[in-house]
Protein backbone atom coordinates (compact mmCIF):
# COMPACT_ATOMS: atom_id res chain seq x y z
CA UNK A 1 0.00 0.00 0.00
CA UNK A 2 2.73 2.20 0.10
CA UNK A 3 3.58 4.98 -1.82
CA UNK A 4 6.31 3.80 -3.88
CA UNK A 5 7.84 7.81 -4.05
CA UNK A 6 7.45 8.26 -0.37
CA UNK A 7 10.51 8.09 0.42
CA UNK A 8 11.77 9.87 -2.27
CA UNK A 9 9.57 13.11 -1.38
CA UNK A 10 10.73 12.48 1.63
CA UNK A 11 14.21 12.83 1.49
CA UNK A 12 13.94 16.10 -0.46
CA UNK A 13 11.35 17.71 2.22
CA UNK A 14 12.63 16.41 5.24
CA UNK A 15 15.07 19.86 5.38
CA UNK A 16 11.63 21.92 5.39
CA UNK A 17 10.16 19.95 8.22
CA UNK A 18 9.21 22.61 11.38
CA UNK A 19 10.53 20.15 14.06
CA UNK A 20 8.26 22.16 16.59
CA UNK A 21 4.81 21.30 14.75
CA UNK A 22 2.56 18.85 15.23
CA UNK A 23 1.70 18.32 11.92
CA UNK A 24 4.59 18.79 8.93
CA UNK A 25 3.76 22.05 7.01
CA UNK A 26 4.41 21.02 3.42
CA UNK A 27 4.40 23.68 0.63
CA UNK A 28 2.44 22.23 -1.67
CA UNK A 29 -1.34 23.34 -1.25
CA UNK A 30 -3.11 21.72 -3.74
CA UNK A 31 -4.53 18.50 -3.04
CA UNK A 32 -3.99 15.60 -5.09
CA UNK A 33 -6.97 12.89 -4.75
CA UNK A 34 -6.76 9.93 -6.22
CA UNK A 35 -9.57 7.42 -7.80
CA UNK A 36 -11.14 5.17 -5.85
CA UNK A 37 -10.24 1.09 -6.39
CA UNK A 38 -13.25 -0.46 -8.65
CA UNK A 39 -16.11 -1.91 -6.66
CA UNK A 40 -15.33 -5.63 -7.05
CA UNK A 41 -19.13 -7.18 -7.56
CA UNK A 42 -20.37 -9.47 -9.27
CA UNK A 43 -24.48 -10.18 -9.39
CA UNK A 44 -23.78 -13.25 -7.95
CA UNK A 45 -21.97 -12.07 -4.54
CA UNK A 46 -24.01 -8.55 -4.62
CA UNK A 47 -27.48 -10.82 -4.36
CA UNK A 48 -25.92 -13.23 -1.64
CA UNK A 49 -24.33 -10.12 0.45
CA UNK A 50 -27.92 -8.76 0.25
CA UNK A 51 -29.72 -11.95 1.56
CA UNK A 52 -26.96 -12.46 4.23
CA UNK A 53 -27.47 -8.86 5.08
CA UNK A 54 -31.58 -9.19 5.15
CA UNK A 55 -31.04 -12.16 7.50
CA UNK A 56 -29.09 -10.90 10.23
CA UNK A 57 -30.82 -6.94 9.90
CA UNK A 58 -33.17 -7.84 12.71
CA UNK A 59 -29.80 -8.62 15.00
CA UNK A 60 -28.26 -5.13 14.53
CA UNK A 61 -29.73 -1.92 14.89
CA UNK A 62 -27.60 -0.19 12.73
CA UNK A 63 -27.66 -1.16 8.66
CA UNK A 64 -24.26 0.98 8.51
CA UNK A 65 -20.90 2.73 9.85
CA UNK A 66 -20.07 5.63 7.75
CA UNK A 67 -17.35 7.61 9.31
CA UNK A 68 -16.15 11.67 8.65
CA UNK A 69 -13.21 13.14 9.61
CA UNK A 70 -9.31 13.26 10.12
CA UNK A 71 -6.65 11.20 11.51
CA UNK A 72 -8.30 9.43 14.63
CA UNK A 73 -10.66 7.35 12.14
CA UNK A 74 -8.15 7.39 9.03
CA UNK A 75 -7.68 4.00 8.49
CA UNK A 76 -5.97 4.60 5.24
CA UNK A 77 -7.09 7.14 2.61
CA UNK A 78 -3.97 9.26 2.66
CA UNK A 79 -1.79 6.36 2.02
CA UNK A 80 -1.81 7.26 -2.32
CA UNK A 81 -1.93 11.36 -1.62
CA UNK A 82 0.85 13.16 -2.18
CA UNK A 83 1.41 14.32 1.45
CA UNK A 84 3.21 13.92 4.02
CA UNK A 85 0.65 13.04 6.71
CA UNK A 86 0.72 9.00 6.34
CA UNK A 87 1.36 6.21 8.78
CA UNK A 88 1.38 3.26 6.27
CA UNK A 89 4.91 2.77 7.43
CA UNK A 90 5.76 1.30 10.50
CA UNK A 91 5.97 1.39 13.49
CA UNK A 92 2.06 1.96 12.93
CA UNK A 93 0.47 -1.05 12.64
CA UNK A 94 2.87 -3.16 14.68
CA UNK A 95 0.26 -4.39 16.65
CA UNK A 96 -2.69 -4.64 14.05
CA UNK A 97 -3.17 -8.45 11.92
CA UNK A 98 -0.64 -9.34 10.81
CA UNK A 99 1.33 -6.10 11.76
CA UNK A 100 0.75 -4.59 8.79
CA UNK A 101 0.30 -0.63 8.57
CA UNK A 102 -2.46 -0.41 6.93
CA UNK A 103 -2.57 3.52 7.36
CA UNK A 104 -4.40 3.54 10.62
CA UNK A 105 -2.61 6.43 13.35
CA UNK A 106 -2.06 3.99 16.46
CA UNK A 107 -0.01 0.44 16.68
CA UNK A 108 -3.26 -1.26 16.45
CA UNK A 109 -7.09 -0.33 15.96
CA UNK A 110 -8.44 3.25 15.77
CA UNK A 111 -11.87 4.35 16.95
CA UNK A 112 -13.70 3.85 14.04
CA UNK A 113 -12.96 0.42 14.48
CA UNK A 114 -14.06 0.03 17.48
CA UNK A 115 -17.50 1.72 16.92
CA UNK A 116 -18.22 -0.67 14.37
CA UNK A 117 -17.56 -3.29 16.52
CA UNK A 118 -20.17 -1.78 19.12
CA UNK A 119 -22.43 -1.73 16.48
CA UNK A 120 -21.89 -5.62 15.56
CA UNK A 121 -21.67 -4.13 11.70
CA UNK A 122 -17.99 -5.70 11.16
CA UNK A 123 -14.57 -5.88 13.19
CA UNK A 124 -13.07 -3.69 10.67
CA UNK A 125 -14.24 -0.41 9.06
CA UNK A 126 -12.01 -0.41 5.90
CA UNK A 127 -10.89 3.32 3.85
CA UNK A 128 -13.64 4.17 1.27
CA UNK A 129 -10.07 4.56 -1.09
CA UNK A 130 -7.23 2.37 -2.00
CA UNK A 131 -9.29 -0.92 -1.13
CA UNK A 132 -10.88 -3.29 -3.27
CA UNK A 133 -14.17 -3.53 -1.45
CA UNK A 134 -16.71 -6.53 -1.68
CA UNK A 135 -20.10 -5.59 -1.98
CA UNK A 136 -20.35 -6.28 1.84
CA UNK A 137 -17.90 -3.75 2.78
CA UNK A 138 -19.97 -1.44 0.98
CA UNK A 139 -23.72 -2.32 2.45
CA UNK A 140 -22.38 -1.80 5.72
CA UNK A 141 -20.22 0.88 5.72
CA UNK A 142 -16.69 2.51 5.41
CA UNK A 143 -14.50 5.78 5.97
CA UNK A 144 -14.09 8.62 4.15
CA UNK A 145 -12.05 10.66 7.01
CA UNK A 146 -8.84 11.72 5.97
CA UNK A 147 -5.69 12.45 8.06
CA UNK A 148 -5.20 16.30 9.32
CA UNK A 149 -8.21 17.37 7.44
CA UNK A 150 -10.47 20.28 9.20
CA UNK A 151 -13.63 22.64 9.25
CA UNK A 152 -11.57 24.95 8.38
CA UNK A 153 -10.87 24.92 4.48
CA UNK A 154 -7.04 25.99 4.98
CA UNK A 155 -6.24 23.30 7.45
CA UNK A 156 -6.40 20.53 4.72
CA UNK A 157 -4.44 22.78 1.88
CA UNK A 158 -1.68 23.05 3.82
CA UNK A 159 -0.81 19.60 4.18
CA UNK A 160 -2.27 18.35 0.75
CA UNK A 161 -4.90 16.22 2.44
CA UNK A 162 -8.92 15.20 1.84
CA UNK A 163 -11.13 18.37 2.19
CA UNK A 164 -14.58 17.50 4.46
CA UNK A 165 -16.46 18.84 1.18
CA UNK A 166 -14.21 16.03 -0.89
CA UNK A 167 -15.63 14.04 1.49
CA UNK A 168 -18.92 14.38 1.22
CA UNK A 169 -18.32 13.61 -2.48
CA UNK A 170 -16.80 10.89 -2.19
CA UNK A 171 -19.92 9.69 0.27
CA UNK A 172 -22.42 10.90 -2.87
CA UNK A 173 -20.20 8.37 -5.40
CA UNK A 174 -20.66 5.69 -2.51
CA UNK A 175 -24.45 6.20 -2.40
CA UNK A 176 -24.48 5.50 -6.25
CA UNK A 177 -22.63 2.22 -5.89
CA UNK A 178 -24.80 1.18 -2.95
CA UNK A 179 -27.63 1.83 -5.58
CA UNK A 180 -26.20 -0.59 -8.25
CA UNK A 181 -25.48 -3.25 -5.47
CA UNK A 182 -28.81 -3.15 -3.67
CA UNK A 183 -30.91 -2.63 -7.26
CA UNK A 184 -32.88 -0.19 -6.19
CA UNK A 185 -33.58 3.32 -5.24
CA UNK A 186 -35.17 2.19 -1.76
CA UNK A 187 -33.22 0.01 -0.47
CA UNK A 188 -30.26 2.21 -0.79
CA UNK A 189 -32.13 5.06 1.14
CA UNK A 190 -33.29 2.53 3.79
CA UNK A 191 -29.59 1.28 4.42
CA UNK A 192 -28.34 5.22 4.27
CA UNK A 193 -31.32 6.13 6.50
CA UNK A 194 -30.35 3.61 9.30
CA UNK A 195 -26.93 4.27 9.11
CA UNK A 196 -25.17 6.06 11.93
CA UNK A 197 -22.88 8.65 10.71
CA UNK A 198 -19.94 9.50 12.74
CA UNK A 199 -17.83 13.17 12.61
CA UNK A 200 -14.49 13.45 14.05
CA UNK A 201 -12.36 16.51 13.45
CA UNK A 202 -11.40 19.73 14.35
CA UNK A 203 -8.19 19.03 16.21
CA UNK A 204 -6.00 19.58 13.74
CA UNK A 205 -7.60 23.13 12.92
CA UNK A 206 -6.64 24.83 16.46
CA UNK A 207 -3.41 22.06 17.19
CA UNK A 208 -1.86 22.90 13.62
CA UNK A 209 -3.23 26.05 11.91
CA UNK A 210 -3.92 28.31 14.47
CA UNK A 211 -1.44 27.47 16.90
CA UNK A 212 1.27 26.06 14.53
CA UNK A 213 1.01 28.46 11.46
CA UNK A 214 0.62 31.88 11.56
CA UNK A 215 -2.25 31.71 9.05
CA UNK A 216 -5.29 32.54 10.53
CA UNK A 217 -3.80 33.42 14.55
CA UNK A 218 -2.54 36.58 12.79
CA UNK A 219 -6.53 37.90 11.98
CA UNK A 220 -8.70 35.76 14.39
CA UNK A 221 -8.58 35.72 18.20
CA UNK A 222 -9.46 32.01 19.59
CA UNK A 223 -13.31 32.82 20.03
CA UNK A 224 -13.38 34.03 16.35
CA UNK A 225 -11.20 31.33 15.01
CA UNK A 226 -13.73 28.85 17.16
CA UNK A 227 -16.59 30.60 15.65
CA UNK A 228 -15.50 30.02 12.18
CA UNK A 229 -14.62 26.31 13.16
CA UNK A 230 -18.79 25.86 14.34
CA UNK A 231 -19.91 27.60 11.32
CA UNK A 232 -18.17 24.96 9.51
CA UNK A 233 -19.22 22.37 11.29
CA UNK A 234 -22.71 23.78 10.84
CA UNK A 235 -22.31 23.99 7.28
CA UNK A 236 -21.24 19.68 7.09
CA UNK A 237 -24.12 18.47 9.38
CA UNK A 238 -26.31 20.57 7.11
CA UNK A 239 -24.68 18.48 4.14
CA UNK A 240 -25.39 15.11 6.06
CA UNK A 241 -28.74 15.88 6.72
CA UNK A 242 -29.68 16.69 3.27
CA UNK A 243 -27.74 13.23 2.11
CA UNK A 244 -30.38 11.73 4.14
CA UNK A 245 -28.48 11.37 7.62
CA UNK A 246 -30.72 10.21 10.48
CA UNK A 247 -28.37 9.66 13.13
CA UNK A 248 -25.04 11.44 13.51
CA UNK A 249 -22.17 11.01 16.61
CA UNK A 250 -20.56 14.61 16.40
CA UNK A 251 -16.82 13.92 18.54
CA UNK A 252 -15.80 17.11 20.20
CA UNK A 253 -12.32 17.72 20.94
CA UNK A 254 -9.92 16.66 23.35
CA UNK A 255 -7.72 18.52 25.86
CA UNK A 256 -5.17 19.40 22.68
CA UNK A 257 -2.90 20.85 24.93
CA UNK A 258 -2.15 17.71 26.74
CA UNK A 259 -0.83 15.87 23.64
CA UNK A 260 2.79 15.39 23.71
CA UNK A 261 3.83 17.13 20.85
CA UNK A 262 1.90 20.44 22.52
CA UNK A 263 3.35 19.69 25.93
CA UNK A 264 6.49 20.16 24.00
CA UNK A 265 5.48 23.10 21.47
CA UNK A 266 3.92 25.46 24.23
CA UNK A 267 4.26 24.10 27.40
CA UNK A 268 7.71 25.11 28.49
CA UNK A 269 10.88 23.11 29.99
CA UNK A 270 8.49 21.11 32.10
CA UNK A 271 6.14 20.27 29.43
CA UNK A 272 2.69 21.13 31.30
CA UNK A 273 -0.73 20.95 29.52
CA UNK A 274 -0.94 24.31 27.61
CA UNK A 275 -3.85 26.13 29.07
CA UNK A 276 -4.50 28.16 25.70
CA UNK A 277 -4.97 24.87 23.82
CA UNK A 278 -6.99 23.57 26.25
CA UNK A 279 -9.11 26.78 26.74
CA UNK A 280 -9.66 26.78 22.98
CA UNK A 281 -10.30 23.45 22.56
CA UNK A 282 -13.04 24.05 25.89
CA UNK A 283 -15.01 26.82 24.22
CA UNK A 284 -15.47 24.85 20.91
CA UNK A 285 -16.87 22.00 22.77
CA UNK A 286 -19.23 24.34 24.80
CA UNK A 287 -20.50 26.43 20.98
CA UNK A 288 -20.50 22.57 19.42
CA UNK A 289 -23.08 22.04 21.78
CA UNK A 290 -25.30 25.13 21.83
CA UNK A 291 -24.79 24.73 18.23
CA UNK A 292 -26.35 20.79 18.09
CA UNK A 293 -29.16 21.93 20.68
CA UNK A 294 -30.43 24.29 18.16
CA UNK A 295 -30.03 22.16 15.12
CA UNK A 296 -31.89 19.41 17.28
CA UNK A 297 -34.90 22.25 17.52
CA UNK A 298 -35.09 23.55 14.21
CA UNK A 299 -38.14 21.95 12.53
CA UNK A 300 -36.28 21.77 9.47
CA UNK A 301 -33.39 19.77 10.53
CA UNK A 302 -34.12 18.31 13.55
CA UNK A 303 -37.62 16.45 12.02
CA UNK A 304 -35.30 14.47 9.61
CA UNK A 305 -32.17 14.14 11.48
CA UNK A 306 -30.75 13.52 15.34
CA UNK A 307 -27.37 14.71 15.99
CA UNK A 308 -25.56 13.48 18.91
CA UNK A 309 -22.53 15.19 20.96
CA UNK A 310 -19.56 12.67 21.87
CA UNK A 311 -17.66 14.32 24.32
CA UNK A 312 -14.36 13.00 24.80
CA UNK A 313 -12.60 15.79 26.37
CA UNK A 314 -13.02 14.27 30.32
CA UNK A 315 -11.86 10.67 29.39
CA UNK A 316 -8.77 11.64 28.07
CA UNK A 317 -8.33 14.32 30.25
CA UNK A 318 -8.86 11.28 33.13
CA UNK A 319 -6.19 8.98 30.91
CA UNK A 320 -3.87 11.69 31.00
CA UNK A 321 -4.13 12.52 34.63
CA UNK A 322 -4.62 9.56 36.31
CA UNK A 323 -3.67 6.90 33.64
CA UNK A 324 -2.37 4.42 36.27
CA UNK A 325 -6.05 3.43 36.87
CA UNK A 326 -5.81 1.18 33.71
CA UNK A 327 -2.49 0.57 33.79
CA UNK A 328 -0.61 3.69 32.22
CA UNK A 329 2.85 4.60 33.08
CA UNK A 330 3.20 7.37 30.54
CA UNK A 331 1.20 9.80 29.81
CA UNK A 332 2.84 12.53 28.60
CA UNK A 333 4.94 11.28 25.83
CA UNK A 334 4.27 8.87 22.55
CA UNK A 335 5.88 5.48 21.75
CA UNK A 336 7.92 6.29 18.64
CA UNK A 337 11.45 8.00 19.27
CA UNK A 338 11.89 10.64 21.86
CA UNK A 339 8.03 10.46 21.73
CA UNK A 340 8.41 14.53 21.90
CA UNK A 341 7.68 15.51 18.72
CA UNK A 342 7.56 12.14 16.03
CA UNK A 343 4.52 11.66 14.01
CA UNK A 344 3.42 10.61 10.51
CA UNK A 345 6.95 10.68 8.58
CA UNK A 346 9.09 11.71 11.80
CA UNK A 347 7.58 8.05 13.44
CA UNK A 348 9.38 5.83 11.23
CA UNK A 349 10.84 2.25 11.85
CA UNK A 350 13.97 2.96 9.92
CA UNK A 351 14.99 5.84 11.72
CA UNK A 352 13.10 5.80 15.32
CA UNK A 353 13.31 3.36 18.05
CA UNK A 354 10.21 2.02 19.32
CA UNK A 355 9.01 1.38 23.02
CA UNK A 356 8.61 -1.98 23.67
CA UNK A 357 5.84 -1.57 26.69
CA UNK A 358 3.08 0.13 23.85
CA UNK A 359 0.49 -0.42 26.48
CA UNK A 360 2.00 1.15 29.51
CA UNK A 361 1.70 4.38 26.92
CA UNK A 362 -1.15 6.26 26.51
CA UNK A 363 -0.02 7.91 23.22
CA UNK A 364 1.77 5.96 20.29
CA UNK A 365 3.36 9.12 18.43
CA UNK A 366 3.44 12.48 19.72
CA UNK A 367 -0.08 13.44 18.74
CA UNK A 368 -2.33 9.86 18.31
CA UNK A 369 -3.04 7.39 21.10
CA UNK A 370 -2.25 4.00 21.12
CA UNK A 371 -4.83 1.13 20.17
CA UNK A 372 -6.16 0.82 24.09
CA UNK A 373 -6.17 3.94 24.72
CA UNK A 374 -8.60 4.28 21.88
CA UNK A 375 -10.61 1.42 23.41
CA UNK A 376 -10.77 3.05 26.52
CA UNK A 377 -12.39 6.33 24.93
CA UNK A 378 -15.22 4.34 23.11
CA UNK A 379 -16.03 2.30 25.68
CA UNK A 380 -16.44 5.51 27.78
CA UNK A 381 -18.46 6.89 24.50
CA UNK A 382 -20.59 3.63 24.70
CA UNK A 383 -21.08 3.91 28.21
CA UNK A 384 -22.37 7.60 28.01
CA UNK A 385 -23.92 7.85 24.26
CA UNK A 386 -25.40 4.81 22.85
CA UNK A 387 -28.59 5.37 24.43
CA UNK A 388 -29.35 8.21 22.40
CA UNK A 389 -27.45 6.95 18.99
CA UNK A 390 -29.18 3.65 18.90
CA UNK A 391 -33.13 5.44 19.70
Amino acid sequence: MADTAAMGRFLQELSLIIVLAVVLSVVAMASAVPVPAKLCETNETAAAAMQQRRQQQQKKKVTALLVFGDSIVDPGNNNNLHTMIKANHAPYGKDFINHVPTGRFSNGLVPSDFIAQKLHVKRLLPPYLNVDHTPEDLLTGVSFASGATGFDPLTPKIVSVITLEQQLGFFDEYRRKLVSITGSEEETSKIISGALFVVCAGTDDLANTYFTTPFRSLHYSIPAYVDLLVSGAASFLRSLSARGAKTIGFVGLPPIGCVPSQRTVGGGLLRRCEPRRNYAARLYNSRVQELIKDLNGDPLFGTRTRVVYLGIYDIIQELVDEGGRWGFTETTKGCCGTGLIEVTQLCDSRFMAVCDDVEKHVFFDSYHPTEKAYGIIVDYIWEHYSQYLLI
